[in-house]
């Protein structure tokens, strides 16, 4: 057996034991250490880079490593065998996948007031922000020599005659508090409970003088990206807000790579394990502590995500999924309790979970399309949600058609060489001299802080104006030189956006013609889906009247430079709204509100969903939007590109 030790930049080390001929990336997950690995570890994608420090590792160089690198001690850690005790440096850098829990600062009042629009907003189409919890003062008799009626009775007596019920269930997690909480209070509590009819279910009980809020955990798990909010379940007040990447990254970018491990004898335990013990836990931790509450407080879950995402968090196979004809185990699912699954909230919590679509449109799409209201306008609106599948929804207050399409990573960084997520020292944005080509660029994080790497909204800023200036053509190459243009041993060209002084990581940032290649592909997979789903009812883009546009890929989009590249149809930019996290959005109205939750599930039963796996066409419109930015240059008149 051999050591092998994974060291950090400004954390501890870990150092775990392996055998002879041991895959490192392997010993890595095993040692529950996150390395990227968007391909799972088939040696495609070159993400999962490791330095060496110490000892000796047999490790094959490939053409992801540089010469210059390899004599560094960079190897790809899914390349290489232990075959000694061995240090390896895992490096911060923008291709290595970070766990960091974000909790966002509530004290400005903007995140708030998001929350507090989309809840106006959501009204204003009629749907009501309330729920059956009830938060109601009981006081009873103290028990005497004469009086020896026992706890449970006598709260459930003293529920029944002061709130007008005639049954009640007091779950677990109060019966195991009754007797500290009634004596201590003097027998007058403060009730919490859902109450339908002529039943009520209490979820907690504490002194009447207790402050504490009941809430609502909201949850949007993405394939990349976890984002939760905490608000309080009477109000819709947002508590708290954090986010952290997916833990199951780890086994794969994209759902396909993870359908495929949890194929493997434990990968359904080790798939479920990661999105919960290492992902959600620490996010309810984080919720918790910054609304300063108790993990009880939280009485209700709510959970918006993909299919698949969805399988692998309730331990379910996914394979049926990814394997014609498509089927999921559901599309919506009822009567389940948030700790069943091992989420550390109140015992008796209600699990809500949008409901799905398709095999590759989920809950994430349906609480979207609430978020949007596309359900209640007259005029034809587009809802484009990007992330690791594209997922498409086109419609009005009539009829809603929905697709999805293999982006693949490229929109959160995963398949581009200095791509990362949107998070501190991502460029988020991008402009470069027609001249010079030099570039300016806007970072996520405090001022001053240099660059680690580009997020999607920066990759599409720089495509964009590569393409502009002339730098690169229609296919993506390079064919103007410059101080900022180079070329390995194999005449493949890169833009040098910052030298290794320029960057935090001490490590270039650049983008290759093959990242170009990679984002035009899932760019060409946007615009393509868009295309035929338009042209599936004799439509095309003319007949939109607004473009909602989705996802975590940074503070906003430049909507013109998607369109100079082709991801978006060419209508006016007027037409166009980014809407941030709308899966998180709607999650949290399902979460408060029970009529949105209906809603949603009334939208998701009533959406027709167009496989284009399967569709005649899909294939050669996604090979003719694969170029800069369509190979019909007439889709896009003002397109621009300088000589």
């Amino acid at each position: 057996m051999f050591q092998v030790t994974f060291t950090f930049e400004g954390q501890a080390p870990v150092t775990v034991t392996a055998p002879p001929d041991s895959n490192l990336l392997s010993v890595a997950r095993e040692a529950n250490v996150a390395i990227d690995a968007p391909c799972s570890g088939n040696g495609s994608c070159g993400k999962c880079k490791v330095k060496l420090v110490e000892g000796e590792l047999l490790s094959p160089k490939t053409g992801h490593i540089s010469d210059e690198e390899y004599a560094d001690g960079w190897r790809l850690s899914c390349g290489s065998k232990v075959i000694s005790d061995v240090t390896v440096l895992v490096p911060d850098i923008a291709s290595a996948y970070q766990s960091r829990m974000k909790t966002a600062d509530l004290s400005s009042g903007e995140e708030i007031a998001v929350f507090e629009k989309l809840q106006s907003e959501i009204a204003s189409a009629g749907i009501a922000f309330t729920n059956d919890l009830i938060c109601q003062t009981v006081s009873m008799d103290e028990p005497t020599l004469d009086d020896t009626m026992p706890d449970n009775e006598r709260l459930i007596w003293a529920i029944q005659a002061q709130l007008g019920v005639e049954k009640v269930e007091l779950p677990y997690c109060v019966i195991r508090k009754l007797a500290k909480t009634l004596r201590e209070a003097s027998f007058t509590v403060k009730v919490v409970g859902e109450k339908k009819d002529s039943f009520l279910k209490v979820y907690d009980i504490t002194a009447a003088d207790d402050a504490s809020p009941a809430c609502a955990l909201a949850v949007d798990i993405g394939t990349t990206t976890v984002a939760g909010v905490l608000v309080d379940l009477f109000t819709g007040k947002l508590l708290a807000k954090a986010s952290s990447g997916n833990g199951q990254i780890r086994y794969g970018a994209d759902v396909i790579n993870r359908i495929v491990e949890q194929g493997k004898e434990g990968g359904i335990k080790r798939l479920q394990d990661a999105v919960i013990k290492d992902t959600l836990r620490p996010i309810v931790a984080a919720l918790c502590a910054s609304a300063k509450i108790r993990t009880d407080r939280i009485m209700r879950v709510c959970i918006a995500s993909n299919t698949t995402m969805n399988h692998l968090l309730l331990g379910l196979d996914a394979e049926p999924v990814r394997m014609e004809p498509y089927i999921p185990s559901f599309f919506s699912v009822a009567d389940l309790k948030a700790p069943d699954i091992g989420l550390p909230v109140n015992t008796a919590a209600e699990l809500r979970i949008a409901p799905n679509i398709g095999s590759y449109v989920g809950g994430d799409i349906t609480a979207g399309t609430l978020a949007t209201l596309l359900w209640n306008k007259e005029e034809f609106s587009l809802f484009v949600d990007l992330g690791t599948n594209g997922e498409i929804v086109f419609g009005n207050q009539d009829f809603m058609m929905s697709c999805a399409c293999s982006a693949g990573p490229a929109f959160e960084g995963g398949d581009i060489s200095c791509g990362m997520r949107a998070t501190d020292g991502a460029i988020e944005a991008v402009v470069l001299d027609a001249d010079t080509m030099e570039p300016t660029y806007k970072i996520v994080g405090d001022e001053g802080q240099k660059p680690v790497g580009l997020c999607g909204s920066g990759i599409i800023d720089m495509i964009s104006e590569l393409f502009r200036c002339g730098i690169i053509n229609a296919k993506g190459l390079f064919v103007r030189e410059g101080s900022r243009v180079a070329r390995d041993q194999h005449g493949t060209g890169r833009y040098i956006l910052a030298t290794p002084a320029e960057s935090a990581t001490g490590r270039e940032i650049s983008l290759t013609e093959v990242d170009i290649d990679s984002f035009v592909r899932a760019k060409g997979a946007i615009y393509s889906a868009i295309d035929t789903l338009l042209a599936s009812l004799d439509m095309d883009a003319s007949v939109l009247e607004h473009v909602y546009v989705a996802g975590g890929i940074g503070s906003g989009i430049n909507m013109k430079n998607a369109i100079n590249i082709g991801m978006f149809p060419a209508v006016e930019i007027e037409k166009y709204e980014y809407v941030g996290n709308s899966s998180l959005a709607g999650a949290y109205a399902m979460a408060i509100s029970d009529e949105a939750n209906a809603k949603v599930e009334e939208l998701a039963r009533n959406m027709t969903y167009v496989e284009l796996s399967t569709h005649p066409g899909y294939m050669d419109n996604f090979v003719a939007a694969c170029f800069l930015p369509h190979t019909d240059i007439a889709r896009f008149p003002d397109s621009i590109q300088e000589r």
